[in-house]
Formats: C-alpha cells, sequence, structure tokens
C-alpha cells in the first residue's frame, strides 16, 4: 500500500497528512497487561511515526503539513495513564519533528480534543464486571469489586459527558492544514478541561496531584 501510494502522489505532488488513529481503554496501571501496553504504543504512537517517515519525502519536497492528533490527556491521568502515555509521546515526537522540518518549509501541527468520547466513540462505556474478570489473582487481592464498580461508574461519567460536536475538531485540522501560518497546537476543549492543563503546566506536579486525587475521589 505504502509503495503504491507514493508512486501515485510522486506525479501529482502530496500537501496534507492527518494522523488520527487511535484507540483507548480504561485501567489502573497494574490491570493491564503488557501486552495491552505494546499494542496501543503500537497504534497510538508507532502508527503515526510509520506513516510520518513513509511520507516524510514527498512532504519536504512540496512543502506540506503534517498534522497529529494529541490530546489534553497528554498532561494528565484520569484512570486512563496507558492513553496519557501514547499522546505525551507523540507531543514530544512532534517537538522534535517541527524544529527538523523549519528548514524544509513544512509545518507540524497538533490538534488537543478534549473529551470527544461522545462524538468519536473512541472509548466504549467501561464494564466492571469485564474489568474484574481480567484482573489477575494479585490485583484481585489488592482491589475489591466495590473499588472496581466506583471507579468504572467515575470513569462512564466523563464519557457521558463528552461534546458531540465532533466538527469543532475537524475544523481544527482544516486550519492547520490549510492556513497561511498555522498554530503549533489546537487545543480544541472546554474552558474547564483547558484550565485543568493550565493548572497541570504552571503549577507544582503536588499541586496538579492534590487536585486530581480531588477529582478522583469525587
Amino acid at each position: 500500500s505504502e509503495k503504491c501510494l507514493l508512486r501515485h502522489f510522486s506525479s501529482v505532488g502530496f500537501w496534507g497528512l492527518v494522523n488520527n488513529a487511535g484507540i483507548s481503554t480504561f485501567g489502573e496501571t497494574g490491570w493491564l497487561s503488557m501486552e495491552k501496553y505494546e499494542k496501543f504504543a503500537d497504534v497510538n504512537l508507532l502508527g503515526s511515526i510509520r506513516t510520518t517517515l513513509a511520507f516524510l519525502p514527498l512532504l519536504r519536497k512540496y512543502k506540506g503539513r503534517i498534522v497529529f492528533t494529541s490530546s489534553i490527556i497528554a498532561y494528565f491521568s484520569l484512570g486512563n495513564g496507558i492513553y496519557s502515555m501514547t499522546k505525551a509521546a507523540i507531543e514530544k515526537f512532534c517537538d522534535a519533528l517541527r524544529l527538523e522540518m523549519k528548514k524544509f518549509g513544512v509545518r507540524v501541527c497538533i490538534i488537543q480534543p478534549g473529551n470527544y468520547a461522545h462524538s468519536t466513540k473512541i472509548q466504549p462505556p467501561v464494564s466492571a464486571e469485564e474489568i474484574w474478570n481480567e484482573l489477575g489473582e494479585e490485583e484481585k487481592a489488592v482491589y475489591n469489586k466495590e473499588y472496581v464498580q466506583e471507579r468504572a461508574n467515575f470513569f462512564n461519567s466523563i464519557l457521558s459527558r463528552g461534546s458531540a460536536n465532533g466538527n469543532e475538531v475537524v475544523d481544527a485540522m482544516v486550519d492547520a492544514l490549510m492556513s497561511p501560518a498555522p498554530k503549533a497546537r489546537y487545543m480544541v476543549a472546554k474552558l474547564k478541561e483547558k484550565a485543568l492543563v493550565f493548572v497541570c503546566a504552571l503549577f507544582p506536579t503536588v499541586v496538579m496531584d492534590s487536585v486530581l486525587s480531588y477529582v478522583l475521589s469525587k
């Protein structure tokens, strides 16, 4: 597929690449298998890198644009550290790539959506029973079903409040591709979500940990 696409675009030109593929799941660190960590890194991080490397020669040749879909969850985690991990890694990959591509006239942009679970369906509702059944004996000895149920209810409540206006994210992608002066980062999120990112970026870690612990306790 890569060779076929490169042959075609070499003759007609290639301007923009949007890396948008991603998967999400819920679970505390010890609840998830190593295989799941590898799968998430392969899709969310290495998938974008593979695609970028494949089209980089054409993007340099035509002074094009590369757009990556990150997330505000790159700044903090609320029960989905595995997703946060991959998005934080994408941010750093883009930071390096953006500086390297300036000399070629290639722009690199990052889209940072807030909670759009309602419109993207990236994360289905979490079943506490399924989580419990997948836990190893050591994890079951540490946690109990009530705790797992509480965490599942908490995460499901976040999913249910996700914005249905997915077009807002698409509009940001279009601007990143077509604007004469695109932004390095487009944060497409509610005011409350932006405030959380602001606190995370500017305040000491101990403050952010206190805020997130309070949110989780509720």
